[in-house]
């Protein structure tokens, strides 16, 4: 076990020391993509607290936070400079379909709420 033990130390402390070279952008995209999961968790641990008496409305709020972690997800990638893919892409027009993706996103949300 202690093998395991400094194995997983080791890749910690390297995760950590990459991470710390990552943009400042990005470090605030990936909080709030560990926001937005938050957020789901909270629901779905509320959900199984109290019960699902308005359940579109359950499903309607965890279908929220994960579209919006999946959409800062494709941000991040779009926006991050090491991504050879989307070298042509301009930031704002990345940051300016993730805004319009969300708007559909919300616009889906509050039909289905009804």
């Amino acid at each position: 076990m202690p093998s395991a033990t400094s194995d997983a130390r080791v890749l910690i402390q390297s995760l950590s020391r990459a991470y710390a070279a990552t943009p400042t952008n990005l470090k605030i995209i990936d909080l709030y993509v560990v926001f937005a999961v938050a957020t789901a968790l909270v629901q779905v641990a509320y959900m199984g607290l109290v019960g699902t008496f308005p359940f579109n409305s359950f499903l309607s709020g965890v279908l929220s936070c994960i579209g919006t972690a999946v959409l800062a997800v494709c941000l991040r990638i779009q926006v991050n400079k090491d991504n050879k893919e989307f070298k042509d892409l301009p930031p704002e027009r990345a940051f300016a379909d993730f805004v319009l993706c969300n708007l559909v996103l919300h616009l889906v949300i509050m039909n289905f709420l009804g």
